[in-house]
């Protein structure tokens, strides 16, 4: 299934009226199909909405391009992340649902950063499991109020926590409602994650 601009997805209608809806975002390699059975875990009833990156690197689908590992090409992020947002906007329309709450992991938990920093109006909060900073916004994002819940493993070589709390501190200068949890664990998902995940959806 496409849309305009293009984007190859998945949409589940919601069953639950008054869940928000997620905006599922894989990690490198992933597809729009990957993180469906997360999003019904944490968000039960929830409308789910699961693009497929454009970007690919060799074989693996990407939400931006990279030049080597955690270095971005960031005219690539700029123009991706401007790229999701006018398609979340347009699947808002095409799907009768209001603004989501993106759950990206890695790479898709970086796009869904990206948004956040450029296009703040574009998300109604954000999961963002194992992201960094992979842009520095021109100025202070408007997102008073914004719920975000980061959720970084205290043995990630690939985000490591100080990368993670530069993020934090980014959409905190926001004004965004920056929740920070370090679980133990590396760049892979963990139960806690999900439990945290769970815990947070239900309260937003």
């Amino acid at each position: 299934m496409t849309t305009d601009p293009g984007f190859i997805h998945r949409f589940v209608p919601g069953t639950a009226p008054g869940r928000a809806p997620l905006l599922l975002l894989h990690g490198t390699g992933g597809d729009e199909n990957d993180l469906l059975p997360l999003g019904r875990e944490v968000a039960p009833g929830a409308a789910l909405l699961s693009p497929r990156g454009k970007v690919m690197e060799g074989p693996m689908p990407r939400f931006f391009r990279r030049l080597a590992e955690g270095v971005f090409d960031t005219q690539d992020v700029i123009r991706r992340a401007a790229e999701l947002a006018a398609f979340v906007e347009a699947a808002q329309g095409t799907y009768g649902i209001g603004k989501p709450i993106a759950v990206g992991f890695s790479n898709g938990a970086n796009i869904a950063a990206a948004m956040l920093l450029l296009h703040p109006q574009a998300l109604a909060g954000a999961v963002l499991l194992r992201a960094l900073a992979p842009v520095d916004p021109p100025s202070p994002p408007a997102l008073e109020g914004v719920p975000v819940l980061v959720l970084t493993g205290n043995a990630d070589p690939i985000n490591p926590v100080p990368k993670a709390q530069r993020l934090v501190d980014l959409l905190a200068a926001g004004g965004a409602d920056v929740e920070h949890v370090v679980v133990a664990g590396g760049h892979g998902l963990t139960q806690k994650d999900v439990e945290h995940m769970a815990a947070w959806l239900a309260r937003h």
